[in-house]
């Protein structure tokens, strides 16, 4: 997801491998969900402006590129396109992105199928034409959210999950955004120093302790800015939006046909901010809320993650195996002295000498609150840890941050900060800032809210200033777009959902009530079916729809 601070982000893997299982469920719909736009948000926030709907004389080089698909991948096609690294002064040098699809399959009532590599789309293939039942509908992209987290990678793992009358109708594309994966990736600490960075302490007790952590965040933001130069100051996520518009004509529709998940809400919402007229089938699922500025987003997300654990608090004391208590409340407590302890002294663990300290146990517990699927690994993790082994915590540790068993790391969190620095204004300019907010974060998180306010002090230090900032998403006169939320989730707070579809003239919320961070093809059949019918129909939801498990 789109982190407000330094390091709460959507875990991808996690959502690739939530699609494989789909349980039963049930829906509702009723008048229950009301979206309106808090009248306080909508007076201090400015609406995101759509740009003019004529490409620029200056960018039509880069709309009249074509695209050649080579086969790559185990049966996927992938390719490359040029971007401008400065939409403002397109001479300036160019980005290239990569992309993957995978590309729609023949239907077994005679859809057609899909366009050989390097062909243009068949005639009809645009979200907007009148095609029939069988006949493609272009292009679907997809992204994971992160921000960092690769689209290609992601689409790999998840294309052939989906429902087969989506894969029937659509090419699903992934497109890694600017700086992310295959596209120009940020590139910030060597694996031993990242080891370094995940360990430091995130409740510094002293001043030696706050002086590591902030000569941690600066080293961090030093090494970005030495290895990716100039490149840093041009990957937000209006130009990230940008981008998609580019890649949306070189596919050859006139409309974006969209599914983002976590931050990829805010990226999908953007684009619709700024091209309304060019939406088809948008779904966010897990939504970000523009409306919120960056110590807001960090202190409501840090109760998102409060609210999960109260849940899994409550699935624990059903188990025999729970290690924390018998009572939701002794859970809660037996939690807060294993943290305390495990920052006082860091557990030793199997992997070759490293030891799990404070902030990493903190993140392991986060990793567990994204899916419940993960909650059994997490009561074990609990319990070992608890014994004085801190294997179990660090390895969900290392998934949250991808690091791979060689100690090295993938880009995402390098990518993540740098995308979310330039988004909006740093929360904090300093500890003393932090310290007077962490109060308020504890209120909103007795657990994870001490935590999560220094995590939001990397931004301070970033070397290139912000080039966005807080507002709202109208997209007047967009085409229906389905924003999902979740209950529970505990990266996107629901009420996030909630705000997003009302601020959307055209949002139309879809409601899961249940556990984990987004909901479409992880948890219901309702979710799926509704957003199904829409991406293969256009006709969305109707609004205050509720699905459960």
């Amino acid at each position: 997801m789109r982190v407000f601070g330094r390091r709460v982000r959507a875990a991808a893997a996690l959502l690739a491998a939530g699609l494989l299982a789909v349980p039963a469920s049930g829906c509702s719909a009723g008048p229950s969900d009301s979206t309106g736009l808090d009248a306080s948000v909508a007076a201090g926030v400015t609406p995101l402006e759509p740009l003019p709907a004529a490409v620029p004389d200056a960018l039509a080089p880069y709309y009249a590129q074509r695209l050649v698909w080579q086969p790559c991948d185990g049966g996927f096609e992938c390719t490359t396109f040029q971007v401008p690294m400065d939409y403002g002064r397109p001479g300036d040098g160019d980005l290239t992105l990569s992309a993957v699809r995978a590309a729609a399959v023949p239907g077994e009532s005679g859809a057609q199928s899909a366009s050989q590599p390097g062909s243009p789309p068949a005639p009809g293939s645009g979200s907007g034409s009148g095609a029939g039942v069988d006949a493609r509908l272009g292009s679907l992209l997809l992204n994971p959210g992160g921000p960092g987290g690769s689209a290609i990678e992601y689409l790999e793992a998840v294309a052939r999950t989906y429902d087969r009358s989506v894969r029937t109708r659509y090419d699903l594309v992934g497109v890694d955004p600017r700086g992310v994966g295959r596209s120009n990736p940020v590139s910030c600490l060597s694996g031993e120093r990242m080891d370094a960075f995940t360990a430091v302490d995130l409740e510094p007790g002293d001043q030696r302790a706050i002086d590591a952590l902030v000569a941690a965040d600066k080293e961090f933001a030093d090494g970005c800015h030495r290895q990716a130069g100039a490149a840093l100051g041009h990957l937000g996520t209006v130009e990230a939006a940008r981008d998609m518009d580019v890649l949306r004509a070189l596919l050859g529709d006139e409309r974006l046909n969209f599914v983002g998940k976590s931050y990829g809400t805010f990226l999908g919402a953007t684009y619709a901010g700024l091209f309304p007229s060019r939406v088809g089938r948008v779904v966010l699922d897990g939504a970000m809320d523009p409306a919120l500025d960056s110590v807001a987003g960090n202190r409501t997300q840090a109760g998102g993650f409060e609210t999960a654990w109260a849940a899994f608090a409550k699935d624990c004391v059903k188990h025999e195996d729970c290690p924390l208590g018998r009572t939701e409340q002794q859970v809660g407590e037996q939690l807060t002295a294993l943290l305390t302890a495990v920052h006082a002294h860091p557990l030793p663990s199997t992997d070759n000498g490293r030891r799990l300290t404070g902030s990493q146990a903190t993140t392991g517990i986060i990793q567990a609150m994204y899916a419940d699927f993960l909650w059994p690994r997490l009561r074990s993790a609990l319990t070992v840890a608890r014994a004085g082994d801190g294997t179990g915590l660090l390895k969900l540790s290392d998934e949250y941050y991808g690091r791979g068993a060689d100690g090295s790391y993938p880009n995402l969190m390098f990518a993540n900060t740098a995308v979310n620095c330039l988004d909006l204004p740093a929360p904090f300019s300093s500890p003393e800032d932090v310290q007077r907010a962490v109060p308020d974060f504890e209120r909103a998180s007795p657990h994870f809210g001490r935590d999560m306010a220094w995590m939001a002090l990397t931004c301070a230090y970033w070397p290139v200033r912000a080039t966005g900032a807080t507002h709202t998403i109208r997209a007047a006169g967009a085409a229906p777009i389905v924003v999902v939320g979740t209950t529970r989730d505990p990266a996107t707070p629901y009420d996030w959902a909630r705000s997003l579809a009302g601020q959307l003239e055209s949002g139309r919320l879809l409601t899961y009530d249940g556990d984990g961070h987004t909901a479409y093809g992880r948890h219901s059949t309702c979710v799926d079916g509704a957003v199904n019918h829409f991406l293969l129909t256009g006709e969305a939801p109707e609004q205050g729809k509720r699905c459960d498990r």
